[in-house]
């Protein structure tokens, strides 16, 4: 059976200088964004696992490489690519969260370390090793799952399986299927970017803080995704009832497609048709 250090030492790496991380948020939402990240953002993807905690940053620091993987079953993990550790710096939490990628990493969901505290950055230099199993390469990750990183030459993985085609990105859903937290719209895959940008209709935002719900239409230039991307640039798309209101529990749905070349006045009226029949107007944040 090919097991992953296999697959290292044809490349002329040794798993004893190799450290491998299996990413798995705990939040449901950032951790089906985080695979997002890893396919169209990757230097997004690479900040996200350039920090972390004591006992981990001691350990990276005397790695060679990084094989970092994203969870994606039970007792499995998806490859996404091998680094190479190149040192790194140290900073506060609090100069972190103040400037990229750290200010959009904390807007997608990420919690930032403590403000005072010194902890180290690394840097994380994407290398070919293994380029083409991105998204592809399939690994068992040996238990407890919880130990997210192990040192590859301590460790067994066999490999799974290996998939025709990148498994980052699923295939979009059917649009009365569609949803979408705050956190996902920041890192929306490319391949969905442009179907959503074909498509022209009513979508609903639902506040989950206060149970209210907003009732829109999007006609104008890239159709839902430009307005779905001024939500996602300012929270509330200046509409005056969302300011104010923390946007990470907003979810965004559509409730209709219209046809491309619908006139605008009626698309309004479909739209009002919308608000008239959730009660929006009364009981959520429509204001006309």
């Amino acid at each position: 059976m090919i097991e992953l250090n296999d697959l290292l030492e044809k490349e002329g790496l040794d798993p004893k200088a190799i450290m491998v991380m299996r990413h798995s948020p705990t939040d449901p939402s950032f951790r089906k964004a985080l695979r997002w990240l890893a396919a169209d953002k990757p230097d997004l993807y690479n900040a996200y696992q350039s920090s972390h905690h004591e006992t981990v940053e001691r350990a990276l620091g005397r790695a060679a490489y990084l094989v970092s993987c994203i969870g994606h079953e039970p007792g499995k993990a998806l490859f996404v690519g091998v680094y190479r550790v190149d040192g790194w710096r140290n900073i506060t939490g609090k100069r972190w969260a103040a400037v990229e990628p750290g200010k959009k990493l904390i807007q997608l969901g990420v919690q930032g370390p403590d403000g005072e505290r010194q902890f180290k950055v690394f840097n994380l230099v994407c290398t070919k090793h293994l380029a083409a199993w991105k998204g592809r390469l399939v690994v068992e990750w040996p238990p407890p799952e919880r130990s997210w990183w192990r040192w590859a030459g301590r460790n067994r993985m066999p490999v799974d399986a290996v998939h025709p085609e990148s498994i980052l990105v699923k295939q979009m859903p059917p649009w009365n299927e569609f949803a979408l937290t705050y956190s996902q719209l920041q890192a929306l895959p490319r391949a969905w970017q442009d179907a959503m940008g074909q498509w022209r209709g009513i979508y609903l935002i639902l506040d989950g803080a206060s149970g209210k719900s907003y009732v829109g239409s999007a006609y104008g230039r890239e159709n839902i995704l430009g307005r779905w991307r001024s939500y996602a640039r300012t929270g509330h798309g200046s509409n005056v009832e969302l300011k104010g209101r923390d946007p990470s529990g907003f979810t965004f749905a559509i409730l209709q497609l219209v046809a491309p070349d619908l006139p605008e006045n009626e698309v309004v009226r479909i739209e009002s048709n919308w608000k008239d029949r959730l009660g929006t107007r009364e009981f959520g944040l429509n204001r006309n």
